[in-house]
């Protein structure tokens, strides 16, 4: 079955108006919805191409509590990337397979855009995510950027990497606002765009209610408890959820998916767009979901028109869709830039941001793009001979001597440690691996040979060693050690 190309890009926008960031959902619902060649191959040769090879970001200062200055224009050149409108047509004879082997990466926004102000801008990001395709590994990952990440804006100073679409929109910078944030992202995170999406939340319940009239059930695991919770306008609303699993109509889902009112504030609410893409996925890929919005996607046509830009055609939305059918879930992974990834500071104004500590920051980025846990405990360890990296053991318990024990256990596989110590309080949590200086294959090396889930392996951030590696031993290393 072939549906009008305006069905296509309403399809794109139901998961996107979610969050800013369900892109992924919309090409799995783009090729359930739209392709039938279900029987079409894609097939791919010659490309081993990674993030290893993407340019190393700019240093950072990685000072707690700095004061920074406001971003002010600055005299660089910027780069363009031009904006295209959506095209609403469908070549019926046409080939829509993904047949390009290289890694693909869309940057994906949402502006604080309300209905009940005019306004017609500039805008600041709301929500910005980095989804980035694999083709030929069949994989893709999902990077959340919190808003008041300080960064150096291409044309500017520092400022909040949520400034970016503003200042592009408001300096006539080639491509718009758009394109400045898909450079300042290329410069800062080293991630290379290809395409973006900018899109308001205004569309957000229309979409919800089409595809999930009934709700959609999320399990809230904490409770939220918001009394600031931006409304329509400028003004505020007091929004509340209970913990446990609970059906949430369209807008208590947004406000859901955009309160920042938890412990981790902005870290949390990528958290939850996360859950919410995951759960939306469930939702309108079964066949109830899919029905109501066939039937009703012209009149959320008409209502949506002009809600969004971006430079993505709509040949390119169609053969995304076939490419991610090919991705199975397990495939797809999620990252957050949280507080192991970033240093607190505050503006010269008062404000607080968030600096980037960028050899983090790297490591995150390789393993939501570039995984490859399905390398052999060989192919790991060869990766991690070359790194040589110095391994510091600290015990984490009150057991005496277990740093020791793991040392001679770890010795015993071949394993080069320098030097064993405590922690200065033992908190007994399971056994981490913290890398400090990058080099990550023997993190996972090291991950695998102790029998360790991927996520034990965090960025190094505490100053607890100079060495390359720390391994927190925590009592779970127990029953290892007679094995």
């Amino acid at each position: 079955m072939r549906i009008p190309g305006w069905l296509m890009i309403v399809s794109l926008l139901v998961v996107i108006a979610l969050t800013g960031g369900l892109a992924l959902l919309a090409f799995n619902v783009a090729r359930q919805v739209a392709i039938d060649a279900g029987n079409a191959g894609i097939q791919f040769t010659g490309f081993d191409q990674t993030l290893r090879t993407l340019p190393t970001p700019t240093p950072f200062p990685t000072a707690a509590r700095a004061v920074v200055q406001a971003a002010t224009p600055a005299p660089d050149e910027p780069t363009v990337m031009p904006t295209v409108g959506p095209t609403a047509t469908l070549d019926p004879a046409a080939d829509y397979t993904w047949d390009d082997p290289r890694r693909f990466t869309v940057l994906l926004m949402g502006i604080d855009q309300r209905k009940a102000v005019e306004d017609d801008g500039p805008f600041r990001t709301d929500t910005m995510m980095v989804i980035s395709v694999d083709p030929v590994r069949k994989t893709a990952g999902v990077l959340s950027v919190p808003r008041d990440l300080w960064v150096k804006i291409p044309g500017y100073n520092q400022g909040r990497i949520n400034t970016a679409n503003s200042l592009g929109d408001s300096s006539a910078y080639p491509g718009g606002g758009p394109a400045l944030a898909a450079e300042t992202v290329r410069q800062n995170l080293g991630i290379q765009i290809d395409k973006y999406i900018r899109i308001n939340f205004d569309v957000f319940t229309a979409v919800v209610n089409t595809l999930a009239p009934d709700g959609v059930e999320i399990c809230v695991p904490e409770e939220i408890d918001d009394p600031n919770y931006p409304d329509a306008g400028y003004g505020f609303i007091h929004v509340h959820f209970d913990a446990g699993c609970q059906v949430l109509d369209a807008e208590k889902l947004l406000q859901y998916a955009r309160t920042r009112h938890t412990n981790a504030s902005d870290f949390d609410r990528a958290r939850r767009q996360q859950q919410v893409l995951q759960a939306m996925r469930d939702k309108v890929l079964s066949v109830g979901g899919i029905t109501n919005f066939i039937g009703q996607a012209p009149k959320l046509w008409q209502e949506l028109s002009g809600s969004f830009v971006t430079n993505l055609t709509l040949d390119e939305i169609i053969s995304l869709g076939t490419l991610m059918q090919e991705i199975p879930r397990e495939k797809i992974q999620f990252g957050v830039i949280d507080n192991l990834y970033v240093d607190l500071a505050t503006t010269n104004t008062g404000d607080q941001v968030l600096i980037p500590r960028t050899g983090a920051i790297r490591f995150l980025i390789q393993q939501v793009f570039n995984p490859q846990d399905d390398l052999s405990l060989s192919d790991l360890k060869s990766r991690a001979d070359a790194e040589k990296a110095t391994i510091t053991v600290f015990n984490n318990t009150d057991v005496a001597g277990l740093a020791g024990q793991t040392r001679d256990w770890l010795a015993g596989r071949g394993v080069d440690i320098t030097s064993v110590g405590n922690t200065q309080e033992p908190d007994n949590t399971d056994t981490t691996i913290r890398v400090y200086t990058g080099k990550i294959w023997t993190g996972k090396y090291l991950a695998a040979l102790m029998g360790l889930p991927a996520d034990r392996v965090q960025p190094g951030a505490d100053g607890l060693t100079t060495s390359d590696i720390a391994i927190v031993v925590g009592p779970d290393m127990q029953p290892k050690l007679s094995q």
